[in-house]
C-alpha cells in the first residue's frame, strides 16, 4: 500500500508538472487583427499605387502610404500604442497575453489623446519620422494617408490626407489646439482562451461620413488647417468596426 501511495504521488506531481509547463509554454492570448476594406472590398499594400478606389465625391484615387497610430488598447491593462503600417503589413496584428476569460467592452484611441501626444517621447514614432513639426506643435501625426487622384481638370495630382492634433495658428506665438483624437469603442466580446478579433477598417469613410470630402478644395496642407483636422476626426468615428471573433 506504502509503495502505491508513492507511485501516486510521483504520477500526480508529473501531471501538474506538465500542466504547468504547458501553461508558461503556451499561455492564452489575443490576437487583435486589422483588416481593411474600401466599402467592403478587401484592401491590402497589394492595390498601393493604382487609381482604382472612388470616393464619396466620385474622384478616382489611389493609395501610396497608409499608416496610423493606435494607443490604449483597454485589453491590455496598461498606456500602450501601435503603429499600423499597411504599406509595410506590419502592425496589423497585436497579440495579448493573460487576458482573462469573460466579457469585455473592446476600446482603443485613434492617435494620442492630448496627455499621450507628448513631443519627442516615443522613440519608435521618432525613428519612422511620425512626428509633428514645432511650428505645429509637436506631438506626432495620427494618421498618414498618401496617394494621387484625378482632379476637375483631368489631371493625377497628390494629395495627402495626414490627421494630427488640430491646431489654430492664426496666432503662431500662441498656439490653441483642440483634442481631436478619439475613442473607438467596438462593443462587446467574450473572451474565452485563445481569441482572435478581427477589427474592420473602411478606409472610405475617410472621405464620407459625415463630411463629404472634396479632394479639390482639400487635398494638401491639411496638417495646418484646424476646420479640416476637425473633419476628418469626425469622419474617423465611422471607420473603425467590429468583425469575426473566433475562440
Amino acid at each position: 500500500m506504502k509503495k502505491i501511495s508513492i507511485l501516486l504521488f510521483v504520477i500526480l506531481m508529473t501531471f501538474n508538472s506538465c500542466k504547468e509547463i504547458d501553461c508558461c509554454e503556451n499561455p492564452p492570448f489575443i490576437n487583435l487583427k486589422f483588416t481593411h476594406n474600401w466599402n467592403g472590398v478587401p484592401l491590402t499594400n497589394l492595390d498601393f499605387n493604382e487609381l482604382k478606389f472612388t470616393n464619396e465625391n466620385g474622384e478616382k484615387i489611389s493609395i501610396e502610404r497608409l499608416r496610423y497610430l493606435i494607443s490604449n488598447i483597454n485589453l491590455t491593462g496598461f498606456n500602450n500604442y501601435v503603429l499600423v503600417n499597411v504599406g509595410e503589413n506590419s502592425g496589423t496584428e497585436i497579440s495579448i497575453l493573460d487576458v482573462k476569460d469573460g466579457i469585455y467592452d473592446l476600446t482603443f484611441h485613434f492617435g494620442f489623446s492630448n496627455e499621450d501626444n507628448l513631443d519627442g517621447e516615443y522613440q519608435l514614432l521618432n525613428s519612422v519620422s511620425f512626428d509633428v513639426p514645432a511650428m505645429l506643435g509637436g506631438g506626432y501625426h495620427f494618421m498618414q494617408l498618401d496617394g494621387k487622384y484625378i482632379n476637375n481638370n483631368n489631371q493625377e495630382i497628390g494629395y495627402n490626407y495626414h490627421v494630427i492634433r488640430a491646431v489654430d495658428r492664426t496666432d503662431p506665438a500662441n498656439l490653441k489646439f483642440e483634442d481631436t483624437s478619439f475613442e473607438v469603442n467596438l462593443g462587446k466580446v467574450q473572451i474565452k482562451g485563445n481569441t482572435e478579433i478581427e477589427v474592420k477598417v473602411n478606409i472610405a469613410e475617410w472621405f464620407k461620413n459625415p463630411n463629404l470630402w472634396n479632394l479639390n478644395e482639400l487635398d494638401t496642407n491639411l496638417m495646418g488647417n484646424f476646420e479640416a483636422q476637425k473633419m476628418m476626426s469626425a469622419n474617423g468615428k465611422s471607420v473603425f468596426s467590429l468583425g469575426k471573433v473566433s475562440q
